[in-house]
Parts: C-alpha cells; sequence; structure tokens
C-alpha cells in the first residue's frame, strides 16, 4: 500500500535495491506530448552512484527502459511503464546483518511492522528507490516546460559550512559546475574538503538544499487539504533521509512582526518581498516558490556501534558495503523530480476546472 504520489498525474512504483531491478507507473500524463528520451537520461546520471569521489562507488549505469506510454517521441496518454535493471548489487556486503538491526536505519521498524525484512541494502526502505522518482519528475518537467516553469535545486550547506548568498545572486547554470551541486565556488570548496574529510573518518554528514520553482502561474493549490506547500512538504519529507521541511520564511518568520513578515502588493499584483514563498492560502500567488530541505548523515557509519539483534540482544555491528559519505549532492536531482511531479500534479488539476 502507499506506492503512489499525486492526484491526476500518479506516480506508482515498486522495486528493492538488490533485487532485479526497479520501476514505475505513471499514469494520467496527458497525450502529445513530446518525450526527450536524453533528457530523462541525464536526470539519471545526476542522480546515479559512482559519478563522483565524495559519493557512493557503487557502479550502475540506471538505464531506463520504457515499456508502455510513449509512442514516434510522444506520449499517448494511457500508462507510462518503466524499468531500471539493477546490475550491481553485492548482497554479501549485508550477511554480518541478517539479524542486527543498524542503527538509525529501517530494519527494527520493518521488521517489527512486517514480521520479514529484505536485509540487502535495506530492500524497500534503500534510497535506490528514488531513481524511479527521477524519471518521473524529468517526465514532469518536460510537461511544465510548456508554461515556462523552471525548477532549480541546490546545495544549501554541508555540516556547519553554510552558502550564504540570497538565491536571486546565484548563477544556477554553476550548479553542476561541481560535485558538491553548489552554485558559489567558494563554499563548494569548502563543501567538498569537508566531505572528504568525513569519508577519511568512516563517518557521514547531513546537509541542506535549498529549491527555487519560479515563472509558477497563480492558482496551483487547494484551499484546506492538498495545499501546495503541504504537498510539496508531503513529498519532501518521503525522501530518504529527510528531516525537515522550511518554506519561505520557515522558522525565521516565528521570529518576526507582522509589520516586518507580510508581502505588501504592488499595483501589478506581484508582491515587494516573498517572505510567502509564493504561497498564501495553500494557493499559489504569481512569485518564487522557494523550501528547504534538510538531510540527516547517512546512517551506514564505517565505525563500531552498539546495536540489537532481532533477539533483543545487545550486540555490536560495524558499516560495511559502499555508501555516500554525504547524501546531499546526489539529492538535488530528486528534490527538483519531486517538485516537478508536484506543481505537474496541480497544473493538471487546475486546468479540470477550467472550460
Amino acid at each position: 500500500m502507499f506506492n503512489s504520489l499525486g492526484n491526476i498525474l500518479k506516480l506508482t512504483t515498486f522495486g528493492e535495491s538488490h533485487g532485479l531491478g526497479i520501476g514505475g507507473v505513471i499514469d494520467g500524463f496527458p497525450a502529445g506530448v513530446e518525450v526527450d528520451l536524453d533528457a530523462v537520461q541525464k536526470e539519471l546520471d545526476r542522480r546515479k552512484p559512482g559519478q563522483s569521489k565524495i559519493v557512493t562507488q557503487r557502479k550502475e549505469p540506471d538505464t531506463v527502459e520504457f515499456f508502455s506510454g510513449i509512442f514516434e517521441g510522444k506520449t499517448t496518454g494511457t500508462s507510462i511503464g518503466f524499468v531500471i535493471k539493477n546490475t550491481n548489487q553485492k548482497s554479501k556486503d549485508y550477511n554480518h546483518n541478517t539479524n542486527v538491526y543498524r542503527p538509525s536505519h529501517a530494519d527494527f521498524t520493518y521488521d517489527k511492522k512486517y514480521g520479514i525484512r529484505d536485509y540487502r541494502g535495506g530492500g524497500r526502505s534503500s534510497a535506490r528507490e528514488t531513481a524511479n522518482w527521477v524519471v518521473a519528475g524529468a517526465l514532469a518537467k518536460q510537461l511544465i516546460a510548456s508554461i515556462n516553469i523552471d525548477i532549480n535545486a541546490f546545495t544549501s550547506s554541508v555540516g556547519d559550512i553554510f552558502m550564504e548568498k540570497p538565491y536571486q545572486d546565484l548563477d544556477f547554470s554553476k550548479t553542476e559546475s561541481n560535485i558538491v551541486r553548489c552554485p558559489d565556488a567558494e563554499s563548494a570548496e569548502k563543501m567538498i574538503t569537508r566531505i572528504q574529510q568525513i569519508k577519511k573518518e568512516g563517518d557521514t554528514i547531513g546537509g541542506t538544499i535549498t529549491c527555487v520553482a519560479q515563472n509558477i502561474p497563480v492558482g496551483l493549490g487547494e484551499p484546506i487539504f492538498n495545499k501546495l506547500h503541504a504537498a510539496l512538504g508531503q513529498a519532501m519529507l518521503s525522501i530518504n533521509a529527510v528531516k525537515g521541511f522550511e518554506f519561505g520564511s520557515g522558522f525565521c518568520g516565528a521570529k518576526m512582526k507582522g509589520s516586518e513578515h507580510n508581502d505588501i502588493f504592488k499595483a501589478d499584483g506581484t508582491t515587494e518581498s516573498n517572505l510567502s514563498g509564493g504561497v498564501q492560502g495553500g494557493i499559489s500567488n504569481g512569485m518564487d516558490v522557494y523550501f528547504r530541505v534538510a538531510f540527516k548523515p547517512v546512517a551506514t557509519i564505517m565505525q563500531n556501534q552498539q546495536t540489537i539483534n532481532s533477539e533483543g540482544e545487545l550486540t555490536e555491528i560495524h558499516g560495511k558495503g559502499r555508501h555516500d559519505p554525504c547524501v546531499v549532492p546526489r539529492a538535488v536531482p530528486i528534490v527538483e523530480a519531486l517538485t516537478a511531479l508536484v506543481l505537474a500534479d496541480f497544473y493538471l488539476l487546475n486546468r479540470t476546472r477550467k472550460i
């Protein structure tokens, strides 16, 4: 249950990290949309493992195969089915924890909920699942490009190293110019050095990703239980390792007075400031939609830790396998993909109300 995301545009996924493959079915995608398959693969390449010295060295080509819903380069309006085969599993790396629960992983909760768990890389709880989201998000990006929506995410902090510039001062074209995906070169260098240091220590570190969606039409979102920012929050908090979601002014807004926080209207309907983050009353107001997502450190560390086994006995575990010392750089395309899926879904939902 609950393997689907979306209302009109719905993604349903399947697969485990050490199974034969992962994949999904996209329903509700409009017919006649031209599909750039190279662009879809490019998004997957941004997420795939083994792409730099600061990420996991698992080597997966992450090549997507489409089985349905696309014909002669255009969507047909029927279900879009796709698969990404797993080719570089090393399940033996997990033989040491067949009955041992890794601290801060889903091992304990999955076992208690289902009475069985796939200990090979975490099975369904693995971040390998996010490749499915990137495929669907890449298609969603192409759909909303028709109304000029532009989405850019970037690494805004690693540990206690913050990129302090406001997003308005950044050149998003520079995000892919470095392996940590921070558009500010000076901050990027510090972040990379910090991740390399942490990796040598056999440890991991967290960070944040900021996402900005621009050229958003007025009217996306529902007034009560399907607010635009609530849907974005649900999507972001579904990402593995995410522990926080801050929208617009976020927690800083809690320190302000109303006279400081209110976004004053101009004659053209835009606002002088945008502390609302582009959403008011759950509905987009035409300003930039922006938010920040917090990622915890990866739970698997190459150090000894106390834990328990399935019999409730205290024991010790030492991390093995190939893991990211910091998940943030590879999560940038995932944040963009889920943002695109939510915005595309709300765009299609909005179209059902207009003649």
